[in-house]
């Protein structure tokens, strides 16, 4: 099969022929359709990831349909057009028999644990567990958005922050994951403030449902800037870029009894970031991680974006091919793209 492989982290990405991927007799092989370009993925390029072993190949956002078939399937066939979330559970974990499937203690990764998707076809694991069926109504590339910027920030919103109708929202960060995370607030009545570098993607912020937009790079004071827009603060705020400064700021910003959510990923000198505590303490403050979404738990969204309530494809910016990904892929980090690329041509 061709794949996009890269040998060395911050190398050069190539396109190659490898060897085909095969089912293990829980799993599946699946024909990619469709695969998104992630800013996790531009993470595992850099080396940021542990579990990575090079050469690799990296993909983790997929909509496909399934090739081949371990003898130990049960709940799915060949033909199906499926998805999966980012995070793969064993199924059998004391977190996986809890329901958490996201922090599954043996979990599986496609791009990150093994090869994923920026290839024809990719193998998943405990395919019963995690794969989801794609409903008819939901075409390939806007399926392929969802497996993880999209049901991280429905779950952070949904679930880890219980979002309602009326409450301010503050979204700091606004590529892939804010501007989903956005789109899900606005659709659950929420009052939504967007912050980011990049009048452009502000503007899209806008176009996703924010009321209110601050660039972060003019703004005197962003943490009084907000809480002038929110009357007070935010009763939840979400980092969805992953750095000292928007961790602390989403923190600050909120009202008593807020909640602040981090779904961007902290690696490198942003791991362990400054926390305002003395706020936390006497505001009694939450502070949430989030971190992907169960497969069990994909019905509830999906009937809101069949019923229309939620429009990811209109997060997309453009499709791409397999070649072009061995550039973008390295790019990911200058933040040119407003909206999110997805590969649909292999």
């Amino acid at each position: 099969m061709r794949a996009a492989v890269f040998e060395k982290f911050q190398g050069p990405i190539s396109i190659q022929n490898v060897t085909d991927p095969s089912p293990k007799n829980h799993g599946v092989v699946v024909k990619v359709k469709a695969t998104g370009l992630c800013r996790s993925d531009w993470h595992g390029w850099m080396g940021h990831d542990p579990d990575i072993i090079l050469p690799h190949v990296p993909g983790h956002e997929l909509a496909g349909t399934i090739e081949a078939i371990g003898k130990n399937v049960l709940d799915f066939k060949v033909g199906d057009r499926v998805t999966v979330p980012f995070v793969c559970g064993c199924g059998t974990c004391v977190q996986c028999k809890s329901g958490n499937h996201q922090v599954c203690d043996y979990q599986s990764q496609p791009g990150f644990t093994h090869w994923g998707s920026f290839a024809e076809y990719v193998a998943l694991d405990y395919a019963d567990v995690n794969l989801v069926k794609i409903p008819e109504e939901i075409d390939d590339v806007t399926a392929a958005t969802l497996g993880c910027r999209f049901i991280t920030s429905y779950r952070a919103i949904v679930a880890q922050g219980k979002v309602t109708g009326g409450q301010y929202v503050v979204i700091h960060g606004c590529g892939g994951v804010g501007l989903s995370a956005i789109m899900i607030s606005n659709a659950l009545g929420a009052q939504v403030i967007a912050v980011d570098i990049n009048d452009d993607t502000l503007n899209l912020a806008r176009e996703m449902g924010a009321m209110a937009t601050i660039n972060a790079t003019t703004s005197p004071n962003i943490i009084e800037h907000i809480k002038t827009l929110s009357h007070g603060g935010a009763h939840v705020s979400v980092d969805a870029l992953g750095s000292q400064s928007t961790c602390f700021n989403s923190i600050a910003n909120l009202r008593k009894r807020g909640k602040h959510i981090q779904v961007g990923l902290m690696t490198g000198e942003h791991q362990h970031p400054k926390v305002p505590m003395d706020k936390v303490l006497a505001n009694e403050l939450e502070i949430i991680g989030s971190h992907g979404m169960q497969a069990f738990k994909y019905p509830e969204m999906l009937d809101m974006i069949k019923r229309g309530k939620l429009k990811p494809q209109n997060l997309i910016e453009r499709t791409i091919t397999l070649e072009e990904s061995t550039s973008a892929l390295t790019k990911m980090d200058s933040f040119e793209n407003k909206g999110i690329l997805v590969i649909n041509s292999f």
